[in-house]
């Protein structure tokens, strides 16, 4: 692939011409520093001066070696763009590179999805790349969120999930109420429907409280500054509604409760927190597999961050016609490998055959059942989700430097999640033997499930200094 030769040890059955990304780039970098390659430099800026620092070795930027320098760097862009998250991108090293990335990301460009999504939508700012001598690259600032872990005085906690709202009443950190609402918000167009639904879950929990000292919550998407820029739960509603309404929801509802401490985090950088908090360790890395790829990351120092760290759109397989992603229209990217639409596209291979228009949940609660029923066509399925998510935690390790994996979600459920990680570990110890001694394989247990999200969301605000109540 684009002049790297690897051969896996482990090919997935059903996905047997799989190139692991993780594979891949340690055989470029090989590649790069036998050769005597140059240095390059990325930064990736925001615009309230944060800065993500990467560096890499490239091949000599002459020949055939222009275009398998373009992917190793292209493709590392993309996984940062989609893990750290900024708009403006500094090139130092290699001009013609960071020009080739240009024309890339931009309006028309292969990457015009990640133009808009990170760049406009998340950033408000189109993404820019442009070359910069390596003197001038700014220095690495990357500030640390001080969230969570607090668990005085009374508190609600709650989830926004696709199908239900998730909350919880805690009294010094003792849940006191949970419960779940079923609702349906992901197309519907009216904003009110959202904010009303949001309003019931706090009183639902509040009604089980003396008094509320603090609120804190989690839901899918990208939030800045208790504000959601990019959010699933909210696609039906237009780009002005969300703009005029549902930006300024957490905002507009801390004001109905009196200013009282109110936090929302991104659900995987919450998930995160719950794990670290259960573990009572740190440097954790949670990944949800359900309707798509949702992650949070909890550093070695136990802070989340301000990372995007939605690992969906990363590219995780490189080989020549891999699947491509129906939002994005790249390929490789992890959303076609370890959720439902993985489940989907893994179970047509191995001969399960659903109806065109059967939802992928529906598809994958099939399969589930296949599973538990010993049918050899779902373990296939499973076995390929495990090999290649093994090789994904391998290229997970390259930019986060993680001692705790945690997996859950609805394709993880059952057997098949017990089969997932048992291929991913074995995987693991073929190819990558100080990853398998270094990192830990984990599953959260059922009180984790029931309330360990909600006990991490409730604990986000800190009520120190706070007089209200």
């Amino acid at each position: 692939m684009n002049g790297i030769e690897i051969r896996p040890a482990v090919i997935p059955d059903l996905d047997p011409d799989h190139v692991p990304a993780a594979l891949w780039h340690r055989a470029f970098d090989a590649a790069a520093r036998a050769a005597g390659g140059p240095r390059l430099d990325l930064a990736l800026v925001r615009p309230d001066g944060t800065c993500f620092r990467h560096s890499m070795r490239i091949l000599p930027h002459e020949g055939a070696h222009r275009a398998t320098n373009l992917h190793a760097v292209e493709r590392t862009l993309k996984f940062l763009l989609w893990m750290k998250g900024a708009p403006r991108i500094l090139v130092a090293g290699c001009d013609a590179l960071a020009a080739d990335l240009a024309a890339i990301y931009r309006d028309g460009g292969a990457r015009a999805f990640d133009v808009d999504l990170v760049g406009r939508r998340v950033f408000l700012e189109p993404i820019t790349v442009r070359p910069c001598p390596a003197a001038d690259l700014p220095a690495a600032k990357d500030p640390v969120v001080a969230l969570g872990r607090h668990l005085d005085g009374c508190r609600i906690g709650f989830d926004l999930g696709g199908s239900d709202r998730k909350c919880a009443a805690l009294i010094d950190g003792r849940v006191v109420h949970s419960e779940e609402v079923a609702w349906d918000p992901y197309f519907q167009k009216d904003p009110q429907y959202h904010i009303e639904g949001v309003r019931d879950t706090l009183r639902r929990a509040a009604a089980h409280l003396p008094r509320v000292d603090a609120i804190g919550g989690s839901s899918a998407g990208v939030f800045v500054n208790n504000e959601p820029r990019v959010a699933s739960l909210f696609r039906g509603v237009s780009r002005e509604d969300f703009d005029r309404h549902i930006r300024p929801l957490f905002h507009d509802l801390r004001r109905e409760w009196h200013g009282v401490p109110f936090e929302v985090a991104n659900d995987g950088e919450v998930t995160a927190l719950a794990g670290s908090m259960s573990m009572n360790d740190n440097a954790v890395l949670g990944v949800s597999m359900g309707t798509s790829v949702a992650a949070g990351w909890c550093d070695a120092g136990g802070h989340i961050t301000t990372w995007l760290n939605e690992l969906a759109f990363v590219p995780v397989d490189y080989r020549a016609g891999a699947p491509a992603d129906e939002w994005s229209g790249d390929v490789g990217c992890a959303v076609q490998y370890f959720c439902q639409q993985g489940v989907a596209r893994l179970a047509a291979k191995a001969g399960i055959e659903y109806a065109k228009d059967m939802p992928f949940a529906e598809r994958l609660v099939d399969v589930q059942r296949l599973m538990k029923a010993g049918d050899g066509r779902a373990r296939r399925v499973y076995a390929g989700i495990g090999v290649c998510f093994g090789y994904a935690i391998a290229r997970f390790a390259d930019f986060y430097p993680l001692r705790n994996l945690l997996i859950l979600g609805r394709v993880t459920s059952g057997p098949g999640g017990e089969l997932i990680l048992a291929e991913a570990a074995r995987v693991l110890k073929a190819e990558f033997p100080d990853l398998a001694e270094s990192v830990r394989l984990r599953t959260p247990d059922e009180k984790d499930k029931r309330h360990g999200q909600a006990i991490a969301a409730a604990s986000l605000p800190s009520t120190a200094g706070s007089t209200k109540s």
